[in-house]
Order: structure tokens, then sequence, then C-alpha cells
């Protein structure tokens, strides 16, 4: 498997692209702004996407969806408790950040144990949710894409609306950090870490 982090949009949220390196068919995680940048990688590794899959409906998270569907034709999957985000600016956030945004509705709604193969990668769907009602996590081999849930040293807001403090840390605790230990996370903002050095150090799950 490859990888690449993009970080887009004014937040820094971090985009991944992952792709099996024989058949090129790709997975794009959160496309939340710099839809440009997201396309270069696309075209320049030839890659083919199949499926864009978001960890949940906040702006900063699906900023760049619209082009990256149109340019890559690819499904769109999100959570079903997410869904309704998508074609609501206030529910995404984007109407308090100065731009609102909405978008076609997903061909997709996850219901948390969905798995999906592209190309050789298998991907495992965690329902985490806390941080939104339909956040989720993604499984590739010995990595999990976190979204907002869970960061290095942090851990994600639950103070926006659908947010819930609690099930955001039963969230982390039965879902993540039962998860083997050098598994490495890939969150949505900042630097990557793995579930041996968030058990340790995270001040947030002591």
């Amino acid at each position: 498997m490859f990888l690449k982090c993009l970080q887009v949009g004014i937040m820094l949220s971090n985009c991944y692209i992952l792709w099996d390196e024989n058949s090129k068919k790709a997975v794009v995680i959160d496309p939340g702004g710099n839809a440009k940048d997201i396309l270069n990688t696309i075209s320049k590794e030839k890659l083919a996407v199949d499926l864009i899959l978001l960890t949940h409906g906040h702006a900063d998270h699906i900023a760049g969806l619209e082009e990256v569907r149109l340019f890559t034709g690819a499904r769109v999957a999100i959570h079903e408790k997410d869904a309704s985000m998508l074609q609501n600016p206030e529910q995404n956030l984007s109407a308090f950040m100065g731009s609102s945004i909405s978008f076609s509705p997903a061909e997709i709604e996850l219901k948390g144990d969905d798995k999906f193969s592209v190309g050789s990668l298998a991907l495992d769907i965690i329902h985490t949710p806390g941080h939104t009602p339909g956040s989720i996590s993604i499984k590739v081999d010995n990595i999990i894409f976190t979204g907002d849930t869970l960061f290095a040293g942090s851990i994600g807001r639950s103070d926006f609306p659908g947010g819930s403090f609690n099930q955001l840390i039963s969230s982390i605790k039965e879902k993540l950090l039962v998860q083997d230990e050098s598994s490495v996370i890939y969150p949505g903002h900042g630097v990557k870490s793995t579930i041996k050095q968030e058990k340790a150090t995270n001040p947030f799950l002591r």
C-alpha cells in the first residue's frame, strides 16, 4: 500500500490518499479543501479512485468533495448518522465559517461495521461517535485513520452540535485502544502516533 497525506483547507485537515501499488486503485479520505492539490496527486500517480470516505461531516473534512467526486467519478461514503450534514450548511458548520456549502447526497451510507475492498486494500469501518454522531475510524492493515476522534496527545472536540464527551471517550477506549498496540493512527489533524503511545501518554485518556 502507498499512502500520501496532504494538509488541506484553512484548518489544515489531513486528507489521505491510499492506493494499491499494482492496480493503482485508490481511496481518498476526507478531501477537506485544496481540491487542486488532491487532483494533482491523483493525476501524477495515475490513480483510479474508487471510493471517497468521509470520517465525519464537518466542513473542514469535506470542502473539496464535489470537485474530487466529479473528477474521479468515485462513490462517496459517510456514516448514516452524519449523512444529512452534506446537504445542511449549519450541520456541517460551514454556515459559521463564512461560506455555506452543501453537497449531493453520498452514494453509500455506512452502518459502522462495513468492509470494502479496493484493489488489494481491505478497509474496515469502525463507528466511533462522540465528535459527531456518525464519526468513523478506518482500519487498513496496521493503520487506523481516526478522523477527529483521536489525535496524537489529544482527543476530538465534543462541544459541537451532536457531540458527546462521554460517547467520545467510550469510542476511544472501547473501539480504538483495544486495537493492537503497534497500530499506527493517522488523525484528521496533526501528526501520526500509535495506540501504544496514546495509551501511555495521552492526558485525556488517563
